[in-house]
């Protein structure tokens, strides 16, 4: 059942703001001066855009970050230029382009304050976004996992365990690309090649699954193509009691790649990215896979045992799983998946992970048909 309630505090707000601006003084003869006044119409806007953010967060799992972000600061700025224009229209009121400059800031300010919690390492899987099915048809069918295969021009071991397993279905915990940016004009060759093996799988009546990782961006666009796609934390199929992320979140102490993470996942940056050329966008995301390998090298450097042990422990009574940190490693009721870019990949069957062996590569490369 949804949560109406969580939409009280922004429908107050807009009333108080409807209100606010019918009137041709503040209450009780109340003066602000410049800038405080600026800072006051800030101060309500961004309150508006932070509790719209939270509650379209806590309602919808299926809507990403930079577009929720996006759409909340649209509307806020929107709501904002209604308001000044119809203050022109009240007796000792004016229109002013710097009130409304105060109101687009503070709805900045107030998606700002809202990714506070994210920040400090909160684990809310409303951060992300999950959209399709968290159940496969055949639960007895076997799933394989596959975590940073970190693919290049060639999908390595893709085509070997396919021929091997016909009847499984996937699981890739992100990280499938140096970097992947799933907008118009910036698909690779070998990228456009893994999505028409998946579309093969599917026609197939094979279920794929795909959480996104680090080096994944802006991928939303691809989920009708995947039959279970997300992002951050709370990856699930609850009747098969595992549980799943890419690990990138697992140490909350790691503010600075706390950061990156929204910087690099925010509207500005899809914007900019959207906007760009297609040779600049190349680029940027070179830029972005490089800037990947040296993000914070002593937290990669290590696993973090204790961290992991604790994500692991709170999906208790499930099998956790994550990748990120290409090294096996067990804790409790967690399992860390190894680097798959040479073709190690894994098997869940039966309620167990079993890791397949290493398959010799020979033709590694798919090309679509004519």
């Amino acid at each position: 059942m949804r949560r109406f309630w969580i939409w009280t505090p922004p429908l107050f707000i807009c009333i108080a703001i409807v209100w606010l601006s019918q009137q041709s003084h503040y209450p009780m003869g109340i003066q602000l001066p410049s800038p405080l006044d600026k800072l006051a119409h800030a101060s309500v806007f961004g309150a508006l855009a932070f509790f719209l953010d939270l509650a379209f967060r806590k309602s919808r799992h299926d809507w990403p970050m930079h577009r929720r972000h996006l759409w909340v600061f649209l509307g806020v700025a929107f709501y904002g230029a209604t308001d000044e224009w119809h203050q022109y229209f009240v007796p000792g009121r004016d229109c002013s382009f710097f009130d409304w400059l105060a109101d687009a800031s503070g709805a900045a300010l107030g998606l700002a304050v809202a990714v506070w919690p994210f920040l400090r390492g909160n684990r809310d899987p409303a951060f992300g976004w999950w959209r399709g099915t968290r159940q496969r048809p055949d639960p007895k069918r076997p799933l394989i996992l596959v975590a940073d295969p970190h693919w290049g021009e060639e999908l390595t071991g893709l085509r070997e365990v396919t021929r091997q397993f016909p009847e499984a279905d996937w699981l890739f915990l992100g990280d499938v690309f140096d970097v992947w940016v799933g907008l118009p004009g910036l698909e690779t060759e070998p990228q456009r090649s893994f999505l028409w093996w998946v579309q093969e799988r599917r026609d197939a009546k094979r279920w794929i699954g795909l959480w996104m990782g680090n080096r994944d961006y802006f991928l939303d666009g691809l989920s009708k193509q995947f039959d279970l796609i997300g992002e951050g934390v709370g990856g699930e199929l609850p009747a098969e009691r595992l549980s799943f992320e890419h690990g990138d979140l697992v140490n909350g102490a790691d503010r600075r790649y706390h950061f990156w993470n929204l910087v690099s996942r925010s509207a500005f940056m899809w914007f900019l990215v959207a906007i760009l050329p297609a040779t600049l966008a190349h680029r940027l995301a070179a830029r972005l896979e490089r800037a990947m390998r040296t993000t914070n090298p002593n937290y990669r450097l290590a696993f973090p045992r204790e961290a992991f042990a604790d994500v692991a422990a709170s999906f208790a009574g499930t099998t956790f799983l994550s990748g990120h940190f290409h090294t096996r490693e067990e804790v409790g009721n967690g399992i860390s998946l190894p680097w798959a870019h040479e073709g190690t990949f894994a098997l869940w069957k039966d309620g167990k992970v079993e890791f397949l062996p290493f398959i010799p590569q020979k033709d590694t490369t798919f090309s679509q048909p004519d």
